[in-house]
């Protein structure tokens, strides 16, 4: 039996992850690589020797991590192609268009420097199900059997092939899809530092770069997806047209307009999916979003004609849904834009080029894109509790809650994935509103949680 039957479950919504050194330890991490290389390898008919691509984001922690991880994946009997510093998107790109048996990310994304993780990639670059993450921990600490060992190569060249890929998205001549645009591109001190600037560049922007300077623990610092201000200032400053934030991995992007006002997600995922719906290539006139969606999405989707449909929270469940539905576009509030006909996952990079391209083309300010979505007020309020006790109680005030509203907002009752608490999200047309009912439904959680 593995090391998995003595501990809770390791893998998260996002892979596995801990302080680098303490939770997310070298040993761990190469115990990972030879579970991971157990389950996902597969040397197919022609018995030759499966290979993963590993890339990382640029924390101090992640040198000592990838090291363990090219050495666990090498004494499994798999080829290791180290792509070096690269967005989590590129991994999942070049999984699949290097015909990699698997791919795998040393990256905490938006977490700060002194944390770590590890994600895996599946064939064709897709994440992991549940289950087979559920195997990868059952064969932790099993010795592997091989008859012989994996070569490891350095593959940082095959970036150029993610950039490429990125820049034949773009409608028309990619090289002038951005001309005339000045943008300022925050890279979070990431894994975006250095394609982000040059995509953008590329397409025919004028480019400031700013959190472009990684030094191994200043990753997400002041910088990024999580710290819009930072951006807004440097847009208005430079008198930029817009900006781009990405978070550490570069997996997700948020944008702000010229005068320093903030987009989010949907109102990104609002642009898209009508723009996609203009060009036939929104299937089945359809976008796919998670609970957490703003009702002023539901809106703006409704009165365009497109069809919302709504997953639980996690990037992960909403590509799970795209692709078992073939479905086109999705996304979250926090950036994480799936555009399946060229990525396989949330790609901060692609998001931001075809975001960019899209107003660009229409000739309109990335303010009149943020109009396109009327955001409501949205309140949040943890209640600590077991949520395995929520019963009929809660749901009698949920119902209350959404009357309350009078089918002009949304309701929201859900369990913390990370703490022992309850989740609570009011969206309504009026702040005071959302407040009046949230504070009143917060008030039923908590004595239906005594009184069980």
């Amino acid at each position: 039996m593995g090391e998995a039957g003595q501990r809770g479950r390791l893998f998260g919504t996002d892979g596995v992850r801990g302080v680098a050194g303490h939770e997310l330890t070298a040993s761990l991490a190469l115990d990972l690589s030879v579970a991971a290389a157990t389950v996902l390898a597969d040397t197919g008919d022609a018995g030759g020797t499966p290979v993963a691509v590993v890339g990382r984001d640029p924390r101090a922690s992640g040198e000592f991590l990838e090291a363990a991880v090219v050495a666990g994946l090498a004494s499994a009997g798999v080829g290791v192609l180290r792509l070096g510093v690269i967005p989590t998107p590129g991994v999942a790109y070049l999984t699949e268009a290097l015909g990699a048996a698997f791919g795998v990310v040393i990256s905490a994304s938006h977490n700060p420097a002194q944390d770590n993780g590890i994600k895996f990639f599946g064939p064709g670059g897709v994440k992991l199900p549940d289950a087979v993450e559920d195997e990868i921990e059952d064969r932790l600490g099993w010795p592997p059997k091989v008859t012989s060992f994996g070569r490891v190569s350095d593959a940082a060249a095959e970036q150029e092939r993610y950039l490429d890929h990125l820049l034949a998205t773009l409608p028309g001549d990619p090289g002038r899809a951005l001309a005339g645009l000045r943008v300022v591109a925050d890279c979070a001190h990431g894994a975006a530092y250095r394609l982000a600037p040059q995509a953008l560049r590329r397409a025919g922007a004028e480019v400031i770069a700013i959190g472009a300077e990684p030094d191994g623990l200043n990753i997400n610092d002041g910088f990024g997806s999580t710290c819009l201000d930072t951006l807004a200032a440097a847009v208005v400053e430079h008198g930029a047209d817009a900006g781009v934030a990405y978070d550490g991995d570069a997996d997700r992007c948020l944008a702000v307009d010229a005068d320093g006002q903030p987009l989010d997600g949907d109102q990104i995922l609002a642009l898209l999916a009508t723009e996609l719906q203009a060009a036939g290539r929104l299937t089945r006139d359809a976008v796919v979003v998670t609970v957490m969606s703003n009702q002023g999405f539901h809106v703006a989707m409704r009165d365009a004609g497109i069809t919302v449909i709504e997953t639980p929270v996690g990037d992960k469940h909403v590509s799970a849904v795209m692709r078992d539905g073939g479905y086109s576009l999705g996304g979250e509030q926090s950036g994480h834009i799936i555009l399946i006909e060229h990525a396989t996952t949330g790609d901060g990079i692609l998001t931001s080029l075809q975001l960019l391209s899209a107003v660009h083309r229409r000739g309109m300010p990335m303010a009149a894109a943020a109009a396109m979505m009327r955001k409501y007020p949205q309140v949040l309020v943890n209640v600590p509790g077991d949520a395995s006790r929520l019963g009929p109680l809660v749901d009698a005030a949920v119902v209350r809650a959404q009357t309350q509203l009078g089918g002009n907002g949304r309701v929201l009752v859900r369990p913390s994935g990370t703490e022992p608490a309850i989740r609570l999200m009011v969206q309504a047309a009026d702040a005071g509103l959302a407040e009046q009912v949230i504070g009143q439904l917060a008030a039923e959680v908590r004595l239906a949680l005594v009184g069980q």
